[in-house]
């Protein structure tokens, strides 16, 4: 692998955890059928179709949501159950990898399950370096996508008691999904003692 082609795959992957799709490496100048060779030659790796990793880098722990993300554009974020298991706030594993992604994004991804809700840069942050939905927006999300009451009610107490999110942060989330969800919350938040001042109970 020519030193200047490394340098650019590597500029591409080092902020997404080793992984790169054809289309940027494409967009560097670096062919398919370079790829190919550098995959034969034991330098890259093939995760699937369209998606690769850089051999040096270790191998992420979240490989399946890196690939989902990637596939999905740089636009979409992990999210919902997805993101509730991420942040180890649910025990149950997600029978599909949930991904929100702007209303214009293909919908041709087997296997992802896919929402095009509307989402501030503030309800986005990182995870080992894989966007993922804060922990206030996901739990805010889940509620509404009618996971079980008693699981997000564990959720908000789990994040509260390890200091994932704050109880303001977690109404300020919920209001605009209505009183269900809302009501949700708030029982978990008085179930741990966490006072409501009068401008969260509005």
């Amino acid at each position: 692998m020519q030193l200047d082609t490394y340098n650019k795959l590597y500029r591409i992957a080092e902020a997404q955890a080793g992984y790169f799709t054809t289309a940027q490496a494409s967009a560097m100048g670096v062919d398919r059928q370079r790829l190919a060779r550098y995959a034969v030659a034991g330098r890259l790796e093939r995760i699937r179709r369209g998606v690769y990793r850089l051999v040096p880098f270790p191998r992420s722990p979240h490989e399946d949501l890196f690939v989902a993300w990637l596939e999905t554009g740089p636009d979409s974020v992990i999210s919902h159950d997805s993101a509730l298991a991420l942040y180890e706030l649910s025990d149950a594993l997600p029978a599909a990898i949930h991904v929100t992604v702007p209303p214009t994004a293909s919908r041709r991804h087997p296997g992802l399950r896919l929402h095009t809700n509307q989402i501030g840069a503030e309800e986005i942050t990182h995870y080992d370096a894989l966007p993922v939905t804060t922990v206030a927006r996901t739990i805010a999300d889940v509620a509404l996508a009618g996971l079980a009451d008693e699981l997000v009610e564990q959720a908000v107490e789990e994040a509260v008691r390890n200091g994932l999110v704050t109880p303001a942060l977690l109404l300020a989330a919920a209001e605009p999904r209505g009183p269900r969800v809302t009501g949700i919350i708030r029982r978990a938040l008085e179930r741990l003692g966490q006072p409501l001042n009068q401008d969260m109970r509005r």
